[in-house]
């Protein structure tokens, strides 16, 4: 029988958390494990991660990179190789220090990311300049043990995510594709997850570990929260020089390497849901779907036989959409609709004896709840133009989302204001560590989250913390 309290019981717009949590258990997207901080990812965010994983994969072969894989466990002393890499991650390592009844001589690090195991590598493998560009990916788990309240997807000690570690000659190749890889990040972004993110670039207090300068794409939920997505760092020779990474150029001269380390990760799948998300629960892109289709025949004794039939002949009509025919027995329509409204499985048939009678279905769209009454002969034609509008329309509704969280402020006391408000401030700052500290106990912990790249020509403002000169215009929120 079907199982009791169904529905989301919470509205998204007045309890967000509680909202959140009932979505990724009843849409069955994920599970709690028994160790503090690391989810289960069940099949429902899975296929959406393969999906994920299929398009960078193939954007970021053509760009030359390859994939590789290198071990979990990392030797202390190579951790401490770089002295600014450790002092960012020292806090989240997560440590092996016996194997079976017996102690380690060293300690192994469980990967919180894979610089100092790879490049130790690199430093055999790069002895020319025949030999760069360098370009490695590995699709791998990471654990990170720095915080108190696991978020699943948005916040979890155990993630997953692709690393790109890339080398090569000249700063200026490096620089290219680091721009670059955020821009591909950025496309799928908006073209496969239908999110509008926030391109900039990373203060020096907010930088990756061991990075000369980070490159991100900052997301809006509705609760006014920023959270970081995929991210691309230029690590200069930091990395280089810590690991011994040089090669001979055409000079015969020797030089140490520029690299650059890039990812997305399985947070992604968590911002998509916050965004998107409405009081029904679940609303995924339609590219993001496998079963792109529910089938909901409504049963009526006398009619049962033709019903079957003909739901099973649009199944087959619709084979290229990957359509669940739901033939369940036990459970009412109403009760089917409500499942697969939960699971976001963005369109819906309803097919009875008065749509069989007229030669029609009865389809719901998930982003709007529209319903549309579309000739069976025009399926084909019809469902793949609405689905194309419905990622645009996902698109837009982030887009709008976003753009609406943005206030514009030049005090102190505006921000504030703002950050109160649940919004985004959009203010001039002066790039110094300490205003940037002190704005973050100021506001509560509102922190400086980028620094976009279309910059007005003359910032004639001062700092919003202190009378100093502006040097950019930054934005600011509470995040994740």
């Amino acid at each position: 029988m079907p199982k009791a309290n169904l529905g989301i019981t919470v509205k998204k717009e007045e309890n967000f958390s509680e909202w959140y949590t009932q979505v990724i258990q009843k849409a069955e997207l994920a599970d709690y494990s028994s160790v503090s901080g690391c989810i289960v990812f069940k099949p429902g965010s899975y296929s959406i991660w393969e999906f994920i994983m299929a398009s960078v994969d193939k954007k970021i072969k053509k760009m030359g990179v390859k994939n590789a894989y290198f071990p979990l466990l990392i030797p202390e002393r190579l951790l401490k190789k770089e002295q600014a890499h450790v002092a960012g991650f020292s806090p989240e390592v997560a440590w092996v220090t016996e194997a079976g009844n017996s102690k380690l001589d060293e300690k192994l690090a469980i990967r919180p990311s894979s610089e100092t195991i790879m490049y130790e590598s690199y430093s055999k493998w790069i002895r020319s300049w025949r030999d760069l560009p360098l370009k490695l990916n590995q699709w791998n788990n990471v654990v990170r043990w720095e915080f108190k309240h696991p978020i699943p997807f948005l916040r979890t000690r155990e993630f997953l995510w692709n690393e790109g570690h890339t080398a090569f000659s000249t700063k200026k190749e490096a620089e290219k594709e680091a721009m670059d890889i955020l821009n591909m990040y950025n496309k799928i972004l908006r073209e496969d997850l239908a999110l509008y993110a926030l391109l900039g670039k990373k203060t020096d207090k907010e930088k990756f570990a061991g990075a000369e300068y980070t490159l991100s794409a900052e997301l809006v939920l509705p609760n006014g929260k920023a959270i970081q997505g995929p991210d691309s760092h230029h690590d200069g020779q930091n990395f280089a020089k810590a690991f011994n990474i040089k090669f001979l150029n055409k000079n015969e001269k020797e030089e140490y390497v520029f690299q650059n380390t890039w990812a997305i990760t399985t947070r992604v799948i968590g911002i998509m849901i916050a965004i998107h998300g409405d009081n029904k629960g679940l609303v995924l892109p339609p590219k993001l779907t496998e079963n792109k289709i529910a089938i909901i025949p409504i049963i009526f004794k006398k009619e049962s036989e033709k019903i079957i039939k003909k739901a099973k002949e649009i199944e087959k009509k619709l084979k290229r959409f990957s359509p669940i025919l739901d033939l369940r027995e036990g459970y009412s329509p109403g009760w089917k609709f409500n499942e697969y409204e939960i699971k976001g499985i963005p369109l819906r048939i309803e097919l009875g004896p008065k749509e069989i009678k007229q030669k029609q279905v009865t389809l719901v769209r998930r982003d709007t709840n529209e319903k549309l009454v579309i000739k069976e002969s025009k399926l084909l034609k019809k469902i793949p133009e609405i689905l194309n509008n419905m990622q645009k329309n996902l698109y837009e509704k982030s887009k709008k989302l976003t753009l609406s969280k943005i206030v514009k402020v030049k005090s102190l006391e505006e921000l504030k204001k703002v950050i109160k408000n649940k919004k985004i401030a959009l203010a001039p700052f002066c790039n110094a560590i300490i205003c940037e500290d002190d704005i973050k106990d100021q506001t509560g912990g509102a922190k400086i989250i980028n620094i976009p790249f279309n910059q007005p020509k003359n910032i004639k403002d001062i700092c919003v913390y202190c009378n100093k000169k502006a040097n950019h215009i930054v934005y600011i929120a509470k995040s994740y």
